[in-house]
């Protein structure tokens, strides 16, 4: 019986954490690794979800995943669809299962009329590299991701609490 590929349930959170593990030790990034089962939980069906996510089950297990969410770009003026993760296990490479779930977000996107579906490959990845440039899609080469992490994170939202320029923000949840 082939793979399917279909929208997770919150039943699937723990096979989706181990996924996410496994994707961390594949990046050899372990060490930044400190997501929890409860929070993935939560960013996927706690009552304000932040991300969506498809899993591939072959033989009534979970052997493959995508993490996805909506972004927008102000240039485009439409949503997009952003995958964050990607992750087929080695013993599923080569059976389709990243391609399928490559395409079954570009429908999504196309369905949701996002106009763009974006992700980032680490640039030691040229296998990944040359498995998204084969489906067409284009590595960017004049852009880096920019991140704010941890104590970097802290130091600079606390200059835009102390300071007199900044007024509250409301939540676009409340």
């Amino acid at each position: 019986m082939p793979a399917t590929i279909r929208a997770a349930t919150p039943d699937d959170t723990g096979a989706i954490f181990a996924l996410t593990y496994e994707l961390a030790e594949f990046e050899s990034l372990t060490h930044v690794f400190v997501a929890t089962e409860g929070g993935l939980r939560d960013a996927l069906f706690g009552a304000r979800p932040s991300i969506e996510a498809l899993v591939a089950e072959n033989e009534g297990r979970i052997v493959a995943y995508a993490l996805f969410f909506h972004n927008y770009s102000s240039f485009v003026g439409k949503r997009g669809l952003y995958l964050e993760d990607v992750y087929v296990q080695p013993s599923q490479r080569g059976s389709g299962l990243g391609t399928a779930l490559i395409e079954r977000l570009a429908a999504l996107a196309v369905e949701r009329q996002c106009g763009r579906f974006e992700w980032t490959v680490l640039d030691w990845n040229q296998q990944a590299i040359s498995f998204y440039e084969k489906m067409g899609a284009t590595v960017m080469p004049d852009w880096r991701v920019v991140r704010l992490a941890g104590d970097a994170l802290e130091r600079v939202a606390a200059r835009a609490n102390a300071g007199q320029l900044c007024a509250p923000v409301p939540s676009p949840h409340r």
